[in-house]
């Protein structure tokens, strides 16, 4: 490997300098790369060098672009047969974010720098903290797939979440804050009024929601051969994802038992008598089309219900029935604000489970201890329970325990 000067005078008579890397890559193809300072030239070569050596260098002109890149990667995800919300997902990553921005780049110009300045586009083109951080994981996961490809040498969005570290993590704890209750969290004399407010066709599937802490996607999933009415139990083996097609749950963890209290069974008993059945597309002896008795909580066809209508239609009318609301900035006929639910979405009641989980029993909770809790809302780690909830669980009497350290001191 070499790097030499070059000179060369323009048709206006003006000299120009230049310096060359002359090398060999991997595969013995020579390449030539030119800087305009000599130090530029040095670097490079002295990282060419290495890389060459090692057998992971990949020339600028072998590189493609960041655009080209992602089509390899979404074929091999859809190859691989991940799950078509997370294909979608990563499809959107590429099409709404990255490709506008950074498609046309070459991957073995992807730098630190060039990562940051890709994510100040992003936030001026008004997208949240949230989907930032997706993209980039997006992008490191293309970026992954570049690599075995022997597209680049590099995945620099490790580099990028190796030097942040724990300190980003941290600083997003920080500004996400603890859950709070009545804030994040029901309290629970709003649950009792949500509770004697629910009727019709999403009493059960609410009352279950509250009382077992089941996902939606877990709720929309569930089968009757995974309800036991008889021992009080509800056995969670799959989900409903946002196309509304079957498949396991998050994770191992998410497959789990959970008991359920007679309110629940005792609705679910009438509820099993009135509920939609799905045809099967198949007629008996007498040319009569069969129905089975499939999904516990399906759409009046015995499908999959979307989670939109039990938003929309279910929960958020219930919190206004039960009058858990807060004022708009609309106005009704007679000028007063419209009321709009307090709480907007599935997962406040997935919340309120895990707080009734770990209150005091004489605070009207169970008591639980933290890996039961994990265990009940089918978290992956115990740390991601604590990480959520730690506030949560009773602590000592810190003042009483003061007390009797001072005196204990002191005398």
């Amino acid at each position: 490997m070499s790097v030499r000067k070059r000179e060369w005078t323009t048709p206006a008579g003006e000299t120009k300098t230049a310096w060359v890397v002359d090398y060999m890559d991997g595969t013995g193809k020579r390449r030539l790369k030119t800087f305009r300072l000599k130090k530029q030239a040095d670097a490079f070569a002295a990282t060419a060098t290495v890389e060459v050596r090692q057998g992971v260098h990949v020339a600028d002109s072998a590189s493609t672009t960041i655009a080209a890149a992602g089509n390899l990667w979404l074929a091999s995800v859809d190859a691989a047969g991940l799950e078509r919300t997370t294909y979608a997902s990563y499809e959107g990553h590429l099409r709404l974010h990255i490709r506008p921005f950074i498609g046309a780049s070459k991957i073995s110009t992807l730098t630190i720098p060039a990562v940051r300045a890709f994510e100040d586009q992003l936030r001026a083109a008004g997208r949240s903290p949230a989907m930032i951080k997706k993209v980039l994981v997006s992008l490191g996961t293309l970026l992954a797939d570049a690599q075995e490809r022997g597209l680049t040498n590099r995945n620099v969005i490790r580099d990028v979440r190796g030097r942040r570290g724990g300190s980003e993590r941290r600083q997003e704890r920080r500004q996400k804050g603890k859950l709070k209750i009545g804030v994040d969290i029901p309290t629970r004399d709003e649950i009792r009024a949500l509770v004697g407010a629910l009727e019709g066709r999403w009493r059960p599937v609410l009352l279950t929601a509250i009382f077992t802490g089941l996902r939606a996607s877990e709720l929309r999933g569930l089968r009757w051969e995974d309800v036991d009415l008889d021992r009080r139990e509800i056995r969670v083996h799959q989900r409903a994802d946002r196309f509304n097609e079957i498949g396991a749950p998050k994770s191992s963890s998410g497959e789990r038992t959970v008991p359920a209290p007679p309110i629940v069974i005792n609705t679910l008993r009438e509820w099993k008598l009135k509920c939609p059945r799905r045809a099967t597309g198949k007629r008996n002896a007498d040319g009569e089309p069969i129905f089975v008795l499939d999904l516990v909580f399906p759409n009046g066809s015995g499908k999959v219900e979307q989670l939109n209508n039990i938003v929309r239609r279910g929960l958020q009318p219930a919190w206004i029935a039960a009058g858990v609301t807060v004022e708009t900035d609309e106005l009704d006929e007679d000028g007063l604000p419209v009321l709009a639910a307090k709480y907007t979405g599935m997962h406040a009641l997935r919340h309120w489970f895990a707080s009734w989980c770990i209150n005091r029993r004489e605070d009207g909770g169970l008591a639980l201890p933290p890996k039961t809790v994990q265990d009940r809302m089918g978290h992956s780690t115990i740390a991601l329970t604590m990480d959520r909830y730690s506030h949560l669980f009773p602590k000592a009497d810190d003042a009483d325990e003061m007390a009797a350290a001072e005196a204990s001191l002191l005398g």
